[in-house]
């Protein structure tokens, strides 16, 4: 799966504020998240994070 930034995608395992919505700041070798509730950000290496990720939730390829 190609992830860009501006996606929204769902981990597997939730955030200690309670969501599991993470928004992609960075990709490539590692991607750059931020929580949706609390903005912490954190970084995970490309093959922690496609392991981690459940499902996308919005895709920042739909714009009007």
């Amino acid at each position: 799966m190609n992830y860009q930034i501006g996606d929204v995608v769902q981990m597997k395992k939730p955030h200690p504020c309670g969501t599991n919505a993470w928004e992609v700041l960075r990709v490539g070798a590692d991607f750059k998240l931020r929580c949706q509730q609390c903005q912490h950000i954190i970084m995970l290496p490309r093959e922690k994070f496609e392991k981690s990720v459940k499902k996308l939730i919005k895709s920042a390829d739909i714009q009007a």
